[in-house]
This record gives structure tokens, C-alpha cells and sequence, in this order.
């Protein structure tokens, strides 16, 4: 059976993206690590290939070895459904903390609490209190 993961391109970042996103999120950890050696072609250390889960849900992400002339958009976000306030609260603030707000936590018809983030890293993410 096809399965999906989203993949998250990084350019030097993966490794303290993914470390904060498994921080943040309950039942979340890191799956497998493989680094570039001494040989590349990325730099030495940086990942190669992670995956990772955030509460059952599989990510992959990596540094690209080649310089990008582009970077995540908000045209595609990650969708978090939080159970309670206090959840929404803090994944949002840890979430905009050296990002940039799109939409500020409010009730916008649709939902009662939301807010949509691009985080330090650059993606995007939609928050939503059940």
C-alpha cells in the first residue's frame, strides 16, 4: 500500500528543525539519522536523510547539498488539530517565536480559536483548537 510522508528540505537547519518540532509535540521522536561524511557532498555532519514522528505522523527532511533559489511556502502548511486550549497556546507561541504570524490566534467563523504561523525554520503552520 502507497504511503505518504511529507518531506521538509532544509538548508542547514534540519537537524534543529526537526529536534524542535519533536520537542514540541506529544509522542513525538526522532526515527533514523544519516549525516554526509567527510567525503559530501553536503557538509560533514549534516543530515543526509531523518525521518522523524510528531504524535504518529511521519516526516522526512534533509539538507540539501545544493543551494536553492527558493524555500518553503505557505501555498502548503502543516495542519494541527489541538485538543485543548492550553495546547493551541503553546504550540502557537513556540510555533510564531522567531517567525512570522500570517493569521494571529482568533475565532474566524470557521473555527473558534486558529492562527497560522510561518515558524523560524520557514514552514507553515495552520493551528486549530477542536
Amino acid at each position: 500500500m502507497q504511503k505518504f510522508t511529507t518531506f521538509l528540505m532544509f538548508e542547514g537547519k534540519a537537524e534543529e528543525a526537526m529536534n524542535f518540532y519533536v520537542a514540541l509535540f506529544a509522542n513525538s521522536s526522532v526515527l533514523n539519522i544519516m549525516r554526509y561524511g567527510k567525503d559530501g557532498p553536503g557538509e560533514e555532519g549534516t543530515i543526509m536523510h531523518a525521518t522523524f514522528s510528531l504524535n504518529g505522523q511521519e516526516f522526512m527532511c534533509i539538507d540539501s547539498a545544493i543551494k536553492h533559489s527558493f524555500t518553503f511556502t505557505p501555498a502548503i502548511s502543516i495542519y494541527v488539530n489541538c485538543e485543548d486550549e492550553s495546547e493551541i497556546e503553546n504550540v502557537y507561541a513556540m510555533l510564531s517565536d522567531g517567525g512570522n504570524v500570517a493569521m494571529p490566534l482568533g475565532n474566524y467563523g470557521f473555527s473558534k480559536k486558529f492562527g497560522w504561523v510561518n515558524d523560524r525554520y520557514g514552514v507553515s503552520w495552520q493551528v486549530n483548537l477542536q
